[in-house]
């Protein structure tokens, strides 16, 4: 029987191929018979949307397609690496099929979830027919919007053989880099995994890496240079190819947002625009040669307009590129200074001197402002007797034990955050997120910034092994050599200024986090009984939308009776071993 149905469809399929016929609807028990659901010969693809690979994920980067048009796939295969907000991930196909049509391409970047990126058909289909879904061609304003945030140079086919190398997004906040150090030099062969550059991102310095073999051909950034996200910045060549005879692409920036018209401006009379579907490089050469997409018909799939169209109509018309239009110049009136004072002294070197903020500077500048005028920040501060943590801290030393009074507050707020868990929370999507692992972030100063590497699992270690891991995290900051995941992350923040002699500050929550901790020196005053005592002050910054006062409150009097006692530090050992038991 399905033989016959299967037989007899094909029968009316070419005998009514030629005329205009209505689409014909197929019965759903009856799809998986017919070549494809919609129409005559084409295959229909099964969706791939941008999946959400992290709880805060709200957009993503296609850093890498893992497979190419027309690979097989098996369930648990890598389909691409995607750039969540937290860090690169890849994403798994659970299903078996073919690859058939990459819709978005690498490095498009703010790729919404749920968008379209690819179409995968069945293993017996033929992929080469897939047709593109309805939506694509009934929105082709959407279209243009997404493949505008691809660099322009990825519009720009390089010749066969030859790669073009952009600068990558290696930190989820990032979008500018400087190439601190080319790793490889032009002519030097390249294999898969070998490192080709440093790159300081907004957090650290970070090695590229290639996962493809070849030859470095041309370096088109130098070294100090400052980049945006999506630049070309490099070229390779396959093994076997003279490196020395490339093709250098006209532009190397990323694209921009075009810039509307002035209505002011004459227009030329032009055939109105028409609903075709075009990409980057069909545009620009509308734009160099005053065309318009409506004069010219497109023979691509889904009304589009291929760049081989273009180029055969203005071979055919014999059609010139349109002179740019030049910007006057400044009047000398508007450049002259209006007064003798606002002149340059000419001879004299101005007293002024100019320094570059870094990326780290500039992301802590934007978040910082960020958190301020998006967070209701509240205030608590108490004295702390540490009297009792000297006299311990020097009695280990003695021990050749060797640990800071920050390791003993690191300690302390790891228990103080067990003991009142409202404070170790996060702020996402207007809900109070509480956390069940304890994972303390500490502020390390650097000479490009702050950056706040992380102790995971703060509450289950000694002492000694929070004091080793904060010089680590420390040291490799310092170089610029943290990984993202030791950087991004943690649930609680402690800021110590009291090594520099700083009394008291208020520190600025780091989101999504909901509090963070400013410790202030030491200092000897007397008591009531005129009695030296050596107190320290620590001040809570807290979001008053995810902790009441009397939570935080609560914190701050754990943390007080643990540090003024110190011997209850030991005595939490059983609370570490009930923690680690209910967090695993």
């Amino acid at each position: 029987m399905a033989h016959m149905i299967r037989s007899k469809f094909v029968f009316l399929s070419l005998k009514y191929a030629n005329r205009a016929a209505p689409r014909i609807s197929v019965p759903l028990k009856y799809q998986r018979l017919c070549f494809h659901t919609s129409w005559i010969l084409d295959v229909k693809g099964k969706e791939l949307l941008m999946p959400s690979l992290s709880p805060t994920m709200e957009n993503g980067t296609i850093v890498k397609w893992l497979k190419n048009e027309g690979d097989k796939i098996e369930p648990g295969d890598a389909i691409a690496d995607i750039q969540t907000d937290k860090a690169i991930v890849t994403m798994e196909f659970d299903d078996e099929g073919v690859l058939a049509k990459i819709i978005i391409p690498e490095g498009t970047k703010d790729i919404k979830v749920g968008t379209l990126i690819a179409l995968t058909v069945e293993a017996d289909e033929d992929w080469k027919t897939v047709e593109l879904p309805d939506q694509t061609a009934k929105a082709p304003a959407a279209t243009p919007a997404v493949t505008q945030a691809a660099p322009v140079a990825a519009a720009e086919a390089p010749p066969p053989g030859q790669q073009n190398v952009f600068m990558p997004a290696l930190s989820p906040t990032m979008t500018t880099g400087t190439i601190v150090k080319w790793l490889k030099k032009e002519g030097d062969e390249i294999q898969p995994g070998d490192a080709l550059a440093d790159i300081q991102t907004d957090k650290a310095i970070m090695t590229f890496e290639l996962e493809e073999e070849g030859i470095l051909a041309k370096i088109l950034v130098q070294e100090g240079s400052q980049v945006e996200i999506g630049q070309l910045i490099a070229i390779t060549v396959e093994k076997g190819m003279d490196w020395k005879q490339i093709v250098v692409p006209t532009s190397t920036k990323p694209s921009a947002a075009p810039a509307a018209p002035s209505p002011a401006q004459p227009t030329d009379a032009k055939p109105p625009p028409s609903e075709q579907v075009y990409g980057l490089a069909v545009k620009r050469l509308l734009e160099e040669y005053g065309l318009s997409s409506g004069s010219i018909k497109g023979t691509g799939r889904t009304n589009r307009l291929l760049k081989g169209d273009v180029l055969a109509y203005i071979q055919t018309h014999n059609i010139q590129k349109v002179a740019p239009k030049s910007t006057p110049a400044p009047s000398t009136d508007k450049a002259r200074p209006s007064s003798p004072a606002e002149r340059p002294v000419s001879g004299k070197p101005s007293p002024y001197e100019d320094i570059e903020i870094s990326n780290i500077r500039a992301v802590i500048a934007k978040r910082l402002g960020e958190s301020k005028s998006t967070i209701p920040h509240s205030y608590a501060v108490i004295d702390i007797h540490i009297d009792k943590l000297v006299e311990l801290r020097s009695k280990l030393k003695t021990e050749n034990i060797n640990v800071s009074l920050n390791d003993f507050i690191i300690k302390a707020v790891a228990h103080a955050l067990l003991e009142c868990p409202d404070v170790n929370t996060l702020y996402q999507k207007e809900q109070i997120v509480r956390v069940p692992k304890v994972d303390v972030s500490v502020a390390v100063a650097t000479p490009t910034g702050l950056i706040t590497p992380i102790v995971f699992d703060t509450a289950t270690k000694s002492l000694t092994d929070i004091s080793k891991n904060v010089r680590e995290l420390a040291e490799k900051a310092k170089k610029g050599q943290l990984k993202p995941h030791e950087f991004q992350g943690g649930t609680f923040t402690i800021s110590n200024l009291g090594m520099f002699g700083i009394k008291e500050f208020s520190a600025i929550i780091n989101p999504p986090q909901t509090a963070i901790l400013a410790i202030g020196a030491g200092r000897e005053e007397l008591d009531l009984s005129l009695t030296k005592v050596t107190k320290m002050s620590v001040k809570l910054s807290y979001d008053r939308r995810a902790i009441d006062e009397d939570q935080a409150a609560d914190f701050l009097a754990v943390l007080k009776a643990t540090l003024e006692d110190p011997a209850f530090l030991a005595a939490g050992k059983m609370q570490a071993l009930r923690y680690q038991r209910d967090a695993y």
